[in-house]
Order: structure tokens, then sequence, then C-alpha cells
């Protein structure tokens, strides 16, 4: 009976360690097959398509490495110091109480370590803040709850809403849950691309996480970001406040089209009746 319960215990296990590595491996196919949206069991950052997103991607990374490699040496220190001064090993506890090179050790690692934080931090937050002279502006407006878009230069204004479910079922291939919508931002690729943002209401946040730019919409106040998409495609974003009860029903669509595209798109728009329909034939009732 011990022996079949131990049995049955160790292919528990079995099917756990197996349900888990199938479940890593299906989360990078899956996360690789996503371009600009989340993806099932993603456990990293989504895929860059901007200049800025790169150096984020490589400094979340060099993170990464850096305090596993603490974390790893603090632990090899607890387990020397365990097997090695405990009272079994070291009856007689040592009396010294200065050590001239650990105390510059441990003063002088810390500070080298956060200097090699420091400079790419800042030379990221840099790349970030300093708006580039931008090919394109756009004005985005946060409202309870829907985004409204502006292209001050080309006179185009439009406001995007979240499909329902009913209208994405009629969109072929079915767009994401909760992230399309029926008016999408349309810029061209390789321009940098100026965006300010603010609110008609409460305090929203305007993140699309592919470009790695994230920008609060303050009411009475005009924030500034930019991006310069590298990669043609629909890249999905949300509001990153809470703003309300339908905070989670705010997303954001950008589609990085070739310069050819983008010009039909604004003549397209420069057609319709008040820019009205701008990106897809559905039109949301929310």
């Amino acid at each position: 009976m011990m022996i079949s319960l131990r049995r049955n215990k160790r292919l528990s296990i079995g099917r756990i360690i197996a349900v888990a590595i199938a479940a890593i491996a299906l989360g990078s196919s899956a996360a690789e097959a996503g371009l600009g949206q989340p993806s099932p069991w993603e456990i990293k950052l989504q895929e860059s398509a901007t200049p800025v997103m790169d150096n984020v991607t490589w400094f979340h990374n060099f993170l990464l490495w850096l305090i596993t490699g603490i974390t790893l040496f603090v632990l090899a220190l607890l387990v020397v110091v365990v097997m090695r001064f405990n009272a079994k090993n070291h009856p007689v506890p040592s009396r010294t109480t200065h050590n001239t090179l650990v105390e510059v050790a441990w003063t002088l690692i810390p500070v080298l370590i956060l200097v090699a934080i420091a400079v790419p931090s800042f030379r990221l937050l840099f790349q970030q803040l300093d708006v580039p002279k931008a090919d394109l502006t756009i004005k985005v407006t946060g409202n309870q709850w829907n985004w409204n878009f502006s292209y001050p230069d080309d006179n185009i204004d439009f406001t995007s809403i979240m499909l329902t479910d009913e209208e994405r079922a009629k969109i072929t291939p079915t767009p994401p849950r909760l992230l399309a919508v029926d008016n999408e931002v349309v810029v061209p690729v390789n321009r940098v691309v100026r965006v300010q943002v603010t609110s008609n209401d409460v305090i929203h946040s305007f993140a699309v996480p592919s470009f790695g730019i994230k920008v609060d919409a303050i009411p009475g106040r005009l924030n500034e970001t930019w991006f310069k998409a590298t990669k043609e495609g629909r890249y999905y974003g949300q509001c990153s406040e809470l703003c309300g009860k339908d905070h989670a029903f705010m997303p954001v669509v950008v589609r990085v089209v070739s310069e050819d595209e983008y010009a039909a798109w604004k003549k397209q728009v420069a057609a319709a009746p008040g820019n009205s329909t701008v990106a897809s034939t559905a039109t949301s009732t929310r």
C-alpha cells in the first residue's frame, strides 16, 4: 500500500513537471507569435517595435541578470556562514571587530553596482524624454471612457471606441477581445511621431507597451512623448490609470503602415464626412 502511494506521488509530481515544461514551451511560442499585443503564458516584455522599447528591453534583461547574480552571491554567503560558523564547527566565536578589506569591499561594490545601473538608466530616461524633431504630431485626449485623436497638421479628428463582441465577430481575422476599436490611429513606419496627451475629465494614462510609451493624461495639462515604429502592423495598448467604472474598456490601437498606405488613408479620411469612419466598417454602440 505504501509503495503504491509513493509511486502515485512520483507520477503526480512527474505530471506536474511535464505540464509546467509544456506550458513554458507553449508560452514561448505563443509570445513569439503575437506582435504588438499580449500573448497567452507570456512571461517577458512584448516584442519591441521602437528604438526606445529596444533599450527598455535591454535594460530589463540587464537588471534581471544583475539581480540574479546578487541574489546567488548573497545566498552563497549565507550558506558559507551557516556551514562554517555554526556552534558545532566553530565552538569558539571570533572576536574580530574590524576588517578593513571587507568594510571597503561592502562599501565600494554596492556603489559600483549603483553606478552600473544609473548610467544606462539615465541614458534611457533622456531618450524617452528628449523628443526629436517630429514628422507627425498627434494630440490624444482621454475621456470617460474613450480616446479622441487629432492630427493638427492634417485637420483630422476622430474618437476611438472599443468594439463589442458582436462587432468583432464581423471582422476577419477577429481582433483581440477588449483591445479592438472602431477607429484606429494610423501612422507611417520609420517616422518620428510626437504624441501630446491631455484629458477632458479625470486622469487617464495613454500606454502602448510595444512602443515603450506610457504617459498620464491630466486635465488642464499637456504631457508629451514620442515613438518611431520600425515594424508595420497593429499595436495594442490601454488606459493604464484607474479612471472609473469603464476603465477596462479604453483600448488603444496604433496601425503602422507604409508611406503609400498612410497617404491613401489620409485621402480616405479627408473624403469621409466629419472624419466619422477611419479604420473599420464597424460602428460601436458603446
